[in-house]
């Protein structure tokens, strides 16, 4: 009988008998040693506005190239992304894209940055490691868009080189991690510590899904807990829920739901709030001393940017973000 093997990558902490596979479908112990099924094989590859992760306060109106592979360490039931989120590699059209390949390809379209996202980039981890690497080794940004469910030695290894992340916060209850998502909170809220900690960039999105996660004495909570652990600065997106995947027989969030969010998010301290899935003027970044404008987007696309060097055009106050 083979070698059981232990994985600690993310919290789930699988032990996979001799040719078994992980819960994540990316990951298999071949005679006592684990090995990644889907390393340098995306099955998405595009090239996005840096808004699109979203990203708020990292480098504007720049793109990102951006990969994943099939699989994810959770199981959202309202996962966009879950045709190829909870897919097995072999299920997916993906391709054969080295580190190399990717940063040469960044390169080549002018990307600032290259973005691991989609679905779970933890499962990606080697493959994310070595582009990241080799990618700030010619100046390219590496960015996350990531549910934060991965262990902490492993996060502190990849932060060396990770410039920026979004994490999914998804809600502020363990009930809902486990209903909703089959994960647990406390190892997401861990991870945001040691991003912060570790000096990346962070930004954080809340999708808000009616009658389960848009308590406001929650939201307040989860607020209070980013302003007291990670600071007033971070960024916040609401996004507005729309029906899909297993939970399409809920509505979608109410405008005012957001509205209402990101009024409490501003009350307990937090100074960019913003709506997201929804158009308002709540896409737009304004300074958080004079209230001026400072970029004004629609969607995805800047339309225009007051911010110079880092700071506010009209009061000259800095803000917060990583802006070259």
């Amino acid at each position: 009988m083979g070698k059981k093997v232990q994985c600690e990558l993310c919290p789930t902490e699988c032990v996979l008998d001799e040719y078994q596979v992980g819960g994540c479908r990316t990951r298999i112990n071949k005679e006592g040693v684990l090995y990644s099924l889907v390393y340098g094989k995306p099955c998405s590859v595009a090239i996005d506005p840096i808004e699109k992760k979203p990203f708020f306060h990292f480098l504007p109106a720049t793109t990102a190239f951006s990969i994943a592979t099939a699989g994810c360490v959770l199981g959202c039931k309202f996962c966009q992304n879950w045709q190829i989120s909870q897919a097995k590699p072999e299920e997916t059209d993906y391709i054969n894209l080295s580190p190399d390949d990717v940063v040469r390809q960044a390169m080549f379209y002018g990307c600032r940055s290259v973005t691991y996202t989609y679905t779970e980039p933890t499962v990606f981890y080697e493959y994310m490691y070595d582009t990241a690497r080799l990618a700030k080794r010619f100046n390219i940004k590496n960015t996350m868009h990531s549910c934060g469910y991965i262990k902490e030695k492993p996060l502190r290894e990849l932060s060396k080189y990770m410039d920026a992340a979004d994490v999914d916060l998804k809600a502020f209850t363990e009930d809902f991690y486990s209903r909703i998502c089959g994960g647990r909170l406390k190892p997401v809220l861990d991870s945001l510590v040691v991003l912060k900690d570790e000096g990346v960039w962070l930004e954080i999105t809340n999708l808000i899904i009616p009658t389960l996660n848009d308590d406001m004495k929650k939201i307040k909570e989860m607020c209070r807990w980013i302003v007291k652990n990670l600071g007033p600065d971070v960024p916040l997106h609401f996004s507005r829920f729309f029906p899909y995947y297993k939970l399409k027989d809920l509505p979608p969030t109410p405008p005012e739901t957001i509205r209402d969010a990101r009024n409490t998010a501003m009350d307990v301290g937090l100074k960019y709030v913003y709506s997201g899935n929804i158009r308002s003027e709540a896409e737009n970044t304004y300074c958080h001393k004079c209230k001026n404008l400072l970029i004004e987007r629609t969607g995805y696309f800047v339309k225009q940017n007051n911010i110079s060097g880092g700071k506010c055009r009209s009061c000259g106050v800095n803000i917060p973000g990583r802006w070259s």
